[in-house]
């Protein structure tokens, strides 16, 4: 028997890890660009879901961002079916106009259609294919832009029908999965353009923190945005229990939320905001400590303002939402 190359094993193993809560006859999709990482993803999922008795099926996303992007989804959907993916799907995106920098808008478009697909094939998963070194990028982004500890936990191994079972593998091992397969990858070009934030970060801040500091440094950040990950979803569930705890017939009880702990307390608020509208893209570090003054640091200012024409007063011992 034929040996397996070392990093195909390591990608089909991540894959068996994440298939294995899937029941049969569940239906999966692998979410492909035709880059190494989401095209190693694939062919791990083509060859071991049907071992586990799951249905694959791949979707790719033409974001109309580049010349060629078409025919290059074509050419992804072509590959997906010869590899015994179905059903096999080529998504269109509309990118410009929406809120956000082009990658923010890009990934929300994204997101929003790879859902649709899920919907309507009725798909219990949609797989991503970020790497270990993807995770490493979100975490300095977050350091970077002073992101709390829900920034530090990075992109999450599972969120709703999104999974992402690469997040312990390394991009250098999609990319020899790749050749090992004989499999041809894309390169987006704007993995390396300088105008994207991103992109930096890849090429240089990362390689110069390896030079620095060691290749470890990179599974280390990985391993912190885990580590980050389990405290914030403890800490989530305690707020939402808080938060229950906290309501008012008129909206939220000062005098329960001064009592409660201050990483607490900003949750409750979070989440409360979230609840009365607030979009939660927009909504801020500085909102939320705007919100908790009026708890431990009210002198009878006024009401403070939220994302979406939200207004936030306190009166009579409450915070209320306060009609403008």
């Amino acid at each position: 028997m034929a040996r397996i190359p070392p990093p195909v094993a390591t990608v089909r193993t991540a894959v068996r890890r994440a298939l294995r809560p899937v029941a049969a006859p569940g239906l999966v999709l692998v979410a492909c660009s035709g880059g190494a990482d989401s095209m190693a993803l694939a062919a791990a999922t083509a060859f071991v879901a049907p071992r586990l008795g799951v249905r694959a099926g791949l979707v790719t996303v033409d974001h109309g961002l580049q010349d060629g992007s078409a025919a290059r989804a074509a050419d992804v959907a072509r590959w997906g079916r010869s590899a015994g993916l179905d059903p096999v799907e080529v998504a269109v995106v509309e990118v410009t106009g929406r809120p956000g920098g082009p990658e923010a808008a890009a990934r929300d478009a994204r997101y929003e259609v790879l859902s649709a697909v899920a919907r309507r094939t009725g798909a219990s998963a949609v797989l991503l294919g970020h790497t270990r070194d993807d995770q490493a990028e979100t975490v300095l982004l977050a350091l970077a832009r002073g992101a709390g500890p829900r920034g530090l936990s990075g992109m999450r191994y599972r969120r709703g029908i999104l999974v992402r079972p690469l997040l312990d593998v390394s991009r250098a091992d999609t990319r020899k999965a790749c050749a090992a397969l004989g499999l041809v990858a894309w390169e987006d070009p704007h993995n390396t353009d300088p105008a994207y934030t991103r992109s930096r970060v890849r090429a240089d801040a990362l390689p110069a923190l390896i030079a620095t500091l060691g290749p470890g440094v990179v599974a280390n950040l990985a391993r912190t945005a885990g580590l980050v990950a389990a405290d914030v979803a403890y800490l989530d569930g305690v707020a939402r229990a808080a938060l229950s705890a906290c309501r008012s017939p008129a909206g939220l009880s000062v005098a329960a939320l001064s009592e409660l702990p201050p990483a607490i307390r900003t949750r409750v608020l979070h989440a409360w905001a979230g609840e009365l509208g607030a979009p939660g893209a927009a909504l801020s570090h500085r909102h939320v400590v705007a919100l908790d003054a009026l708890v431990t640091g009210w002198h009878g200012q006024g009401p403070t303002a939220l994302p979406g024409g939200i207004v936030v007063g306190r009166r009579a011992g409450d915070l209320v939402r306060v009609d403008v």
